[in-house]
C-alpha cells in the first residue's frame, strides 16, 4: 500500500536516516526465517553491499530470530518497525515523564529480544561456595531488565496518581478539560500554542509532541480550561506503546471534550481519522465527547473558516488554519457550545 510506504518513509527519515533504497515486496504470508522470502532477501544483501548501508529498516513487526537472522545474513543492523518508533520516541522525549515512559517502551521490547545465541550469554558467573555453573550473562540481563522495568513502573505510577489528584482538583474547581487528539503532523501544537500563546515544539515531522502539555487558559469567550496536547498518533502504533504511554493517554480519556485535529489537506485524511479512532478505543475513550477540527485551509484555496453543524444542530466540524490564525474565534465559540451541552 503506497500510503502506508510513504509513511514509513516519513518515519525513517523523521528519526534522521538517510534512504539510499527502498525495497517492496508482495509477499502474503511472512518467511519464517527473514520474514521476506529468501530471494527478497538475497536482493536486499547485494543493495546493502552496494551501497554500504549500515542499516536496514523493515515496515513490520520482526520476530527475534528473523531479526537476527537477517542482521547475519546481510551484515548490518536492522530495525524493525516498533524500534524504528522507539528511536524516534527516545529523539522527541523531553521531559522526565517522556524520557520514563520511552525507557519503559525500550526495555518491554529488549526483553523480548534476550534470546540465546549472543557470543557472551555463555559467561558465566562461579566462585568458590557457588555451586553449578553459576548465573549465565543471559540471566543477569533478565534480572537487571525485569529490577529495572518494575523501578520505572513505580515511578509512572506515582506520576499518574498525581496526575489524579490534579485531575480531581481540576473537577473540583469545575474546570474543564479540552484535549487535542490527531494523526500525528496534523497540526495539534501548532493550534495549542495559538490558544495558548505558549512555544511547544512545532516541527513538520511525525511525532514532533511527545510529551504531554496541559495549558489553563482564560478567554471572554469561553472562560477558564485546561488545554492538553497529546502525542500524535499512527497506523499500527505497537500495543506496549500504547501502555507505556498510558499515564499520557489518560489525559485523553479523562477530558471532558476532546478536538480532533485533522490535516485538511491530508489525501489520506479518512483513513487516519479512523485510526485515530481505533487508538480511542483502546484506549477507552470513545465515549468522551468531540468533533472534528479541519485544520491547515490556507493550503485549499477554496476553503474558509466556518462551522459545519449536523441535523440535529450538533457541530460537526470546524475549518480553521491554526498556522495563520483563521477560524480560532469559531472554534472558540463551538468548544464553548459543546462544553455547555455536556
Amino acid at each position: 500500500m503506497q500510503e502506508s510506504l510513504n509513511e514509513f518513509c516519513e518515519l525513517a527519515i523523521s528519526a534522521g536516516a538517510t534512504i539510499d533504497a527502498v525495497v517492496t515486496t508482495t509477499r502474503r504470508t511472512p518467511a519464517a526465517k527473514y520474514f521476506i522470502g529468501s530471494g527478497k532477501a538475497e536482493e536486499i544483501r547485494e543493495l546493502v553491499l552496494a551501497h554500504q548501508v549500515p542499516l536496514v529498516i523493515v515496515n513490520h513487526v520482526l520476530t527475534p530470530a528473523q531479526e537476527r537472522n537477517l542482521e547475519q545474513l546481510l551484515k548490518c543492523r536492522v530495525l524493525d518497525r516498533t524500534r524504528l518508533i522507539l528511536d524516534i520516541f527516545a529523539q522527541r522525549a523531553r521531559t522526565a515523564e517522556g524520557k520514563l515512559q520511552v525507557e519503559l517502551a525500550q526495555l518491554k521490547h529488549l526483553a523480548t529480544r534476550l534470546i540465546r545465541g549472543w557470543s557472551h550469554l555463555e559467561r558465566q558467573r562461579g566462585g568458590i561456595g557457588l555451586r553449578g555453573p553459576g548465573e549465565t550473562q543471559l540471566e543477569m540481563d533478565r534480572r537487571f531488565i525485569r529490577k529495572k522495568i518494575k523501578v520505572i513502573t513505580a515511578r509512572l505510577t506515582k506520576i499518574r496518581q498525581q496526575r489524579e489528584l490534579a485531575r480531581k482538583a481540576r473537577r473540583k474547581a469545575t474546570i474543564p478539560t479540552v484535549a487535542l487528539v490527531g494523526y500525528t503532523n496534523a497540526g495539534k501544537s501548532t493550534l495549542f500554542n495559538c490558544l495558548t500563546g505558549s512555544s511547544v515544539y512545532v516541527a513538520n515531522q511525525l511525532f514532533a509532541t511527545l510529551d504531554p502539555t496541559l495549558r489553563r487558559i482564560h478567554s471572554p469567550m469561553i472562560g477558564t480550561i485546561i488545554l492538553a496536547d497529546t502525542v500524535g498518533f499512527i497506523q499500527h502504533l505497537p500495543h506496549h506503546l500504547i501502555e507505556a504511554f498510558h499515564a499520557t493517554l489518560e489525559e485523553v480519556s479523562e477530558a471532558d471534550l476532546l478536538l480532533h485535529i485533522v490535516d485538511v489537506s491530508d489525501d489520506q485524511k479518512e483513513t487516519h481519522m479512523e485510526q485515530v479512532n481505533q487508538v480511542l478505543e483502546t484506549i477507552h475513550a470513545e465515549h468522551v465527547p468531540r468533533f472534528l477540527v479541519y485544520n491547515k485551509i490556507d493550503l485549499i484555496s477554496d476553503l474558509h473558516p466556518s462551522i459545519i453543524r449536523d441535523e440535529q444542530h450538533y457541530i460537526k466540524r470546524v475549518f480553521i488554519s491554526a498556522k495563520n490564525n483563521l477560524g480560532i474565534a469559531n472554534l472558540l465559540e463551538a468548544t464553548k457550545e459543546a462544553l455547555m451541552t455536556e
